[in-house]
């Protein structure tokens, strides 16, 4: 590759890496509105229950350590794990292995439903404290609010 090639083929991968990196606000035009975030009451609610139905359908049906569990708690995952191993097959130590990896992973996505779940509510409570608290000081006032009063509800 000649020299002029190299410093071609350096300068365009600049220009590629350049536009990537120039994204900081939205095109005009591009449907970003006025650039604030609107959230509704409803829209975190259902976003909370579809996690909270998401995380008790998946306690259900991904529990595979446990599934056909027997006297001493082991799943039927797990038997045949032990058996496989008790017959010198190196398969059964892999599925063992593979039922804990999977049992981690599980835990790990139903620790993120419950957190976006509980968050979710508890965004949801606050809010509407907060606007019960703003409401309550608005119509506790008489005459018209002053604009310095208001600017502080923004910040």
């Amino acid at each position: 590759m000649a020299w002029e090639e190299w410093e071609r083929a350096k300068a365009a991968v600049q220009e590629r890496h350049e536009a990537r990196m120039r994204l900081n606000q939205a095109a005009p035009g591009s449907g970003g509105g006025d650039g604030d975030l609107v959230v509704h009451q409803d829209d975190l609610g259902a976003v909370g229950h579809e996690a909270f139905i998401l995380h008790g359908e998946l306690k259900k049906r991904a529990d595979i350590a446990g599934a056909g569990a027997d006297k001493s708690g082991a799943g039927s995952t797990m038997q045949a794990a032990a058996a496989l191993r008790s017959h010198n097959l190196g398969l059964g130590t892999e599925l063992a292995s593979t039922v804990e990896v999977w049992s981690s992973q599980v835990k790990h996505v139903l620790q993120a439903c419950a957190h976006i779940s509980n968050h979710l509510d508890y965004s949801k409570k606050l809010h509407a404290q907060e606007d019960a608290r703003i409401a309550a000081e608005l119509r506790g006032r008489t005459g018209p609010m002053p604009v310095s009063a208001l600017n502080d509800y923004f910040k």
